[in-house]
């Protein structure tokens, strides 16, 4: 057998290599990840200080040629502070995970080597990268609902009182079978389109809990609507929770969710869209979702903006005590921003 590689010989890699091998990971960031909906900006300090401009349109008087023009007045704007959340993440490989530890081969290579300390170590980042994935697309999801969240659902940052909007929901009382879905639907659409703010947009979407999504195509007003569609859509092949157009909004079943630690150390899961609601906001704008992504707490990359390929930092391995293994420190510095958290709106039934 092979000797095994000394996993305290001079740390196996730099910190360069070990974030290279992060970032060799596919960016399973879920469904907002694959919606490309947030741009991304990168900043050289922990906060971002936006604008909030409440300029009012109004309409101009004609005047003569040659005569004044009329005088333009200046909107209504403040500055406020945005501070990029910290997520710090630490692992270790023990010398114990990797004695005695046969590495992987491909099928029908019976070679049979001991696993070398890099292994492992890669294998816990890519375990870390992920759980970063998640964590971003839990706040990205926080984003969309106006309210950004932290790990066990307190609120980190309400979106709708720090740019003074009064949130907007619809309810679609599934329960009475004579309502009308479809006046709700466009109520929400024109309510996004009169909030969009000099902004533009291609199509409004909306993420359905499981349980929104079934009462909605099993409603009286939506269902010959969905039948039709069904049709077109050969639902022997296409899985018809994953776009259903309906007055033209884009309804989608979602079931993103993460295993939630609770105090206890018991575990449950956490649905990222509360079951029975839905989220709905606006597609292709060019100025309401942006991800900011701030410098890692290194003392190399102090007031420097991140690299676009670096959203998930690794520091140097650091060596345990008596050699006994090596501690793992990644980290992640998003912040995604609705900057227009007047055109979101939650959907839910009373009934």
């Amino acid at each position: 057998m092979a000797n095994v590689l000394n996993l305290f010989d001079n740390a196996p890699f730099s910190a360069v290599a070990l974030t290279a091998s992060v970032n060799v990971v596919p960016n399973a960031y879920g469904r907002l990840n694959e919606l490309d909906l947030f741009s991304d900006e990168y900043v050289p300090t922990t906060a971002v200080m936006l604008n909030i401009d409440r300029g009012v349109l109004n309409l101009l008087p004609m005047g003569s040629r040659g005569g004044p023009a009329s005088l333009g007045r200046p909107g209504t704007q403040r500055l406020e502070a945005f501070v990029i959340p910290h997520i710090p993440h630490d692992d270790a490989v023990l010398a114990l995970d990797v004695q005695n530890r046969l590495a992987w081969v491909p099928r029908g290579d019976t070679a049979g080597e001991l696993a070398a300390g890099q292994d492992l170590i890669e294998s816990k980042l890519i375990t870390m990268r992920r759980k970063h994935a998640i964590t971003l697309e839990y706040l990205r999801v926080g984003a969309i609902k106006g309210a950004i969240l932290d790990y066990d659902g307190t609120v980190y940052m309400d979106l709708f009182a720090r740019f003074g909007v009064t949130p907007k929901s619809v309810d679609f009382t599934f329960g009475t079978a004579s309502a009308d879905l479809g006046s709700k639907c466009r109520e929400i659409s024109g309510y996004i389109e009169d909030n969009l703010m000099g902004d533009t947009m291609s199509g409004v979407m909306a993420l359905c809990s499981p349980a929104f999504f079934d009462r909605l195509v099993t409603h009286a007003s939506v269902k010959e609507a969905y039948k039709y569609f069904v049709a077109t859509q050969n639902p022997l092949r296409n899985d018809l929770r994953k776009g259903f157009i309906f007055q033209n909004i884009t309804f989608e079943e979602y079931r993103g969710s993460a295993t939630k630690l609770n105090e206890d150390k018991s575990t449950s899961v956490q649905r990222f869209i509360p079951d029975g609601d839905a989220r709905f906001f606006p597609l292709g704008t060019t100025d309401t979702f942006t991800n900011y992504w701030a410098p890692p707490d290194f003392w190399a990359q102090t007031n420097t903006a991140p690299n676009p390929a670096d959203r998930v930092f690794v520091a140097p391995l650091e060596p345990m005590e008596f050699g006994k293994g090596m501690k793992i420190h990644t980290e992640s510095n998003p912040l995604p921003l609705c900057k227009r958290p007047s055109v979101l709106v939650r959907g839910f039934s009373s009934n």
